[in-house]
């Protein structure tokens, strides 16, 4: 086969995502076979909801290796799910359904080495139950990676946090010499494998201006410290710069990466950049994860608005040998 299959855990069965899915399938020509892991019975709903046709294609992901991939119908990894309505509210019901997604997709992934997964959005609050900070750090779990790191890509600039999805109280406990020095380790590797570059990567600090009223100021004392220790390393870094100017564009245009201290920090500032054009990646994997960069969004549910540019961008980066 030409070119590898791209392996979809849908998610939240009551999200946007199929939606995005159907339209992304009418605008994108994909070369690499798609593989949908989700509920035939909300699949064939939602299709007739949005009045989208197309044939379905049950797979038996214990036996892939008998099946000639394309995409002219929707090679679908079948998981019972039960609902009667295209959409209902949000809840743990389906909890075991995005479980058993999930664990379909680590046993095809693991026995057919399929390096390329994406997966639609999953709410933190009822799947993960506090157990995990995001899905960044569940699959990572899953495949006994302690040392991962979330990059929202984007070609012209991309960001990465050194914590996730901690409250803000909670964040200052977690920047450490260590955390900052793996997590630009991957980045610089990652950048190495995929791009053959040496990325230029800027970092933020974590207070205001980088100065600090207590005694103990992390920018001083763990950031600078570790920035001067990357540099010996070889590293094309420098920081920490202001994180309230350093994404002037004469000051972004220098840089690759940029490497903050929590989530809004560059979260923020790359969904107001470059909008939907950005996807979420998690390094470290022995495989290529990536996570259109959105949520269910449940006010959206149903009226057929809501733009698939993110997930056409996740297609477009794993659509290739």
């Amino acid at each position: 086969m030409k070119y590898k299959p791209i392996l979809i855990v849908a998610g939240e069965p009551n999200s946007i995502f199929l939606e995005i899915f159907f339209k992304a399938l009418k605008k994108k020509k994909i070369k690499s076979p798609l593989i949908l892991i989700s509920s035939q019975k909300i699949l064939k709903l939602q299709m007739k909801y949005f009045n989208f046709k197309k044939k379905i294609r049950i797979i038996d992901y214990q036996k892939l290796q008998n099946y000639k991939m394309d995409n002219k119908s929707i090679n679908l990894i079948n998981i019972n799910y039960d609902q009667n309505q295209p959409f209902e509210k949000i809840s743990t019901r389906s909890n075991d359904f995005i479980k058993k997604s999930f664990s379909v997709a680590f046993k095809v992934i693991k026995k057919y080495k399929i390096m390329k997964l994406i997966n639609g959005p999953i709410v933190k609050k009822t799947f993960l139950n506090k157990k995990y900070l995001g899905v960044t750090e569940y699959i990572s779990k899953k495949f006994k990676i302690n040392n991962n790191a979330m990059l929202i890509y984007n070609k012209n600039l991309s960001v990465c946090p050194i914590t996730t999805h901690l409250p803000l109280k909670s964040v200052a406990k977690k920047i450490t010499k260590k955390n900052i020095y793996q997590k630009t380790k991957l980045i610089d590797n990652f950048y190495k494998k995929k791009f053959n570059k040496k990325p230029k990567i800027g970092i933020l600090g974590l207070n205001p201006h980088c100065e600090s009223i207590d005694k103990f100021n992390e920018d001083d004392r763990i950031i600078k410290p570790t920035i001067k220790l990357l540099h010996k390393k070889g590293f094309n870094i420098s920081g920490p710069y202001p994180a309230d100017t350093f994404f002037i564009k004469k000051n972004r245009d220098k840089y690759d990466v940029v490497l903050g201290m929590y989530h809004d920090q560059v979260l923020t500032p790359i969904k107001t950049l470059f909008e939907y054009n950005a996807i979420n990646i998690t390094l470290g994997l022995p495989f290529i994860r990536i996570s259109p960069d959105h949520g269910p969004n449940e006010k959206m549910l149903g009226k057929n608005l809501s733009s698939p540019l993110s997930l056409i961008h996740a297609i477009n980066f794993l659509d290739k040998n």
